[in-house]
């Protein structure tokens, strides 16, 4: 079945396998082996040296493994892709690739806890210059980037203050000093934004959230051309960090891919009727949702996502403890890390998933003490709402008190 010219859901759920060629089997096998004969010691040697296509070790690929990365590659508009353990070793074996002792590395002001930690503290230490730069303009990366940039690293929307980055601009700019454009799609995921088509290079991929998308699995993807994705996987990696994703795993974020598009837009849906919400009641200080007429980036919003996300920021008038009280009154939705869930899921960022950051770097970061992350989920709307505002309450009487 030739699925390339075909709408975004049916790509999701037929590309890269045929039920005809695995003898009926509508859901592909599961091919949970390490290791593959070869007909012969001829053939298992061209595999090794690149001369013949063909799977020899799982650590490097795995059939089951190969149809989730033409499915990913298909839906950001991508020549390949890669599946690994994690969102981190997306991540890590990317820049473990593209980057070596004495380049920079230039990102956004606000990334994700572990992605920070790993820059700052990790490829720190070998002598990469890792440069914080606020993408939000544009202007400032023309203004910081040198022929020592080899790679611009961004997020958006950025985890977890949803701060925008114009994908096709910053591109521009680092494609004419050489740079290459490394952009994290957790967020937003192929279906509401593909950054391949507005000029990046590589886009990763925490598979864990919504491409999954049902809290049982942790996996990574990324994709970008034949030859970026081949460097990734013999070295960033099969030899620098091992981050293999297994076939079982593999099997489950095919499952979540199914159903993404269906997902999306229930969780869209919701976070619309969520974020005008929180923005109506007294006891909330500030809502970040880049689809409220308020968002300060509403304008390239509409430009690069056709919706909006399920995910949002918010901060009440009492910071951080009202909060943490608000957190802790919820009924139905869970206080927990992670996101792009079914269960919605609410956490502090400054005390959890970005307490990489000491206070002054949070600071300096844009994420504030007080701030809320919530991923709206897909229970019931109502219920969501209805949660949310026997929470909220208490603290607009303590604020009147």
């Amino acid at each position: 079945m030739t699925t390339n010219s075909k709408g975004f859901a049916t790509r999701a759920i037929h590309h890269a396998y045929s039920p005809a060629d695995n003898e009926g089997a509508l859901t592909p096998p599961l091919h949970l082996t390490s290791t593959f004969s070869f007909e012969t010691a001829e053939a298992g040697g061209e595999m090794f040296s690149g001369e013949a296509p063909g799977h020899f070790y799982s650590r490097i690929s795995n059939p089951t493994l190969d149809i989730l990365e033409k499915r990913i590659a298909t839906l950001e508009g991508a020549e390949a892709g890669l599946a690994l353990a994690s969102g981190m070793g997306a991540i890590s074996a990317t820049l473990w690739t593209l980057l070596a002792p004495g380049d920079e590395l230039i990102v956004d002001k606000t990334l994700y806890g572990c992605t920070f930690s790993f820059m700052r503290h990790g490829l720190a230490k070998f002598g990469i210059t890792v440069s914080h730069v606020d993408m939000t303009d544009p202007a400032n990366l023309r203004t910081a980037i040198s022929a020592r940039t080899k790679v611009v690293y961004f997020e958006t929307p950025a985890n977890p203050n949803m701060r925008l980055v114009d994908i096709a601009a910053v591109s521009e700019i680092a494609h004419a000093a050489g740079a290459t454009v490394v952009v994290d799609n957790t967020y937003a995921t192929p279906y509401l934004t593909r950054p391949i088509e507005l000029g990046a290079d590589i886009v990763v991929h925490s598979a864990t959230k919504y491409l999954g998308g049902h809290g049982d699995v942790v996996a990574g993807l990324l994709v970008g051309t034949y030859e970026q994705v081949s460097a990734i996987r013999l070295y960033g990696m099969k030899d620098m960090t091992g981050a293999v994703m297994a076939p079982f795993n593999a099997m489950l974020v095919m499952r979540g891919l199914k159903t993404l598009a269906l997902r999306m837009e229930r969780h869209c849906a919701s976070a619309r009727e969520v974020a005008l919400m929180l923005e109506a009641h007294p006891a909330v200080k500030s809502v970040a949702w880049p689809g409220l007429e308020s968002f300060a980036q509403h304008g390239l919003a509409q430009k690069q996502m056709p919706a909006f996300g399920a995910m949002i920021a918010f901060e009440l008038e009492g910071g951080f403890d009202a909060g943490r009280a608000m957190m802790n009154r919820l009924e139905m939705i869970q206080r927990a890390v992670s996101l792009g869930d079914a269960e919605s899921l609410i956490q502090h960022p400054a005390s959890m998933t970005h307490s990489t950051y000491s206070q002054q770097e949070r600071a300096e970061h844009g994420i504030s003490e007080g701030l809320v992350r919530l991923s709206v989920g897909l229970e019931d709307a109502a219920d969501i709402l209805a949660d949310l505002a026997q929470a909220l309450p208490e603290m607009a009487a303590a604020r009147a008190a």
